[in-house]
């Protein structure tokens, strides 16, 4: 061990560092291709908002003024949008940064919070790097949350609880009456996060969001949105958090001052009203799931029925050779086995083009692999 090994924090020792989806620019040049297309971190296929394109045109001249901290105008509309008081919104560089900050909050060494495997692994994270333990209940035999052995898993040291529905990697949902038997074990004390990242894509009237019981009045509720996905603005990292103002306050706290960018802000903002845009991405998504459906139907892959805008599937071989061929083909997914799948992958559903492509891509792969 180092001198300086010696002197980091205990807790990063089990960090994990965080593994994005393989960047279009990098495939481009390890493989040296012009045309790849990325079906990997479920990002919007349509682009970003195009009201929101327009607005951060005319805005770029203003970028050497700080932005506002307080993040006022964006709360206001929030607000607005959401019938809340703007005390009830945090908002963060992501909600991956949301997520980070209810950990610097709440978590002190060996506190716990509970998710299911798999999930989100930025839970898991933010728990370990306040020395926190991460308690991990596997998911039902559809893949889907299973919300009784969760409450099961509540001690006397759990802080935090994510709820992330519809869930990633498996795009599954749970009932609002699931969750109704849920919050009634979850005692007063405990946070209850509910990430809600693809909130916008689901349609099955089951579904219940977290907000509900935000709106009952619930302080240990918070629930997580993000720009990132529907609305198109990934590069711009901005999401948000929902809770009553004491525990909002709480939070910031912890937060960094100028944590939004300018440009973030006002494109999440512009973006939050561009509702013929959200409809034909949600229609987009419908359609080109069905699609995938169609075909891996077809190819007797099983895969999971989706309510965001990717798809959990089994291919039958290793996750980890069907990316690689795919990548020389220039189409990136992502592999199952960091879910602790390893012959599944996750593909975003993309446009109509996209979609056929990553078919064709994808028999290719199968017919040498098999």
């Amino acid at each position: 061990m180092t001198k300086i090994s010696k002197q980091t924090r205990k807790a990063l020792e089990q960090i994990k560092p965080y593994v994005p989806g393989k960047p279009i620019e990098e495939v481009q040049r390890e493989f040296g291709l012009d045309d790849v297309i990325k079906m990997a971190s479920n990002e919007n296929p349509l682009g970003p908002s195009p009201k929101a394109q327009e607005a951060l045109r005319e805005a770029i001249a203003g970028i050497n003024i700080y932005p506002d901290g307080s993040h006022y105008h964006l709360k206001q509309e929030l607000a607005r949008f959401h019938g809340l008081d703007p005390d009830c919104f945090i908002v963060g560089n992501g909600s991956d940064e949301v997520l980070k900050l209810l950990a610097e909050t709440f978590i002190n060494e060996d506190d716990e919070g509970i998710m299911a495997d798999p999930s989100f692994s930025e839970y898991d994270f933010a728990v370990s790097l306040m020395g926190g333990k991460i308690v991990k209940v596997p998911v039902n035999q559809e893949l889907g949350l299973d919300l009784q052995a969760m409450a099961a898993a509540i001690t006397d040291k759990t802080k935090l609880i994510f709820v992330c529905n519809p869930n990633n990697p498996t795009g599954t949902i749970v009932s609002g009456k699931e969750l109704d038997a849920f919050m009634a074990k979850v005692p007063d004390h405990i946070i209850v996060v509910f990430d809600e990242a693809y909130y916008e894509y689901v349609g099955d009237d089951s579904y219940r969001s977290g907000f509900d019981y935000l709106k009952q009045g619930r302080q240990n509720v918070v629930v997580l949105r993000t720009f990132s996905k529907i609305y198109g603005l990934s590069g711009l990292r901005v999401g948000y958090g929902m809770a009553q103002p004491e525990l909002i306050q709480w939070m910031s706290r912890t937060r960094e001052p100028f944590n939004v960018n300018s440009l973030a802000q006002l494109g999440a903002r512009t973006a939050l009203g561009d509702n013929e845009f959200v409809e034909t991405s949600r229609q987009v998504n419908n359609k080109g799931k069905e699609y995938l459906y169609q075909e891996f139907r077809a190819r007797n892959i099983s895969f999971v029925p989706t309510h965001a805008n990717f798809i959990f599937a089994d291919v039958g071989v290793d996750c980890k050779e069907v990316f690689q061929s795919l990548l020389k083909q220039g189409v990136i997914i992502r592999t199952g086995d960091i879910f602790g799948y390893p012959t599944y992958i996750r593909v975003t559903v993309g446009t109509e083009e996209g979609n056929k492509r990553f078919i064709a891509a994808l028999d290719k792969t199968l017919k040498e692999l098999r």
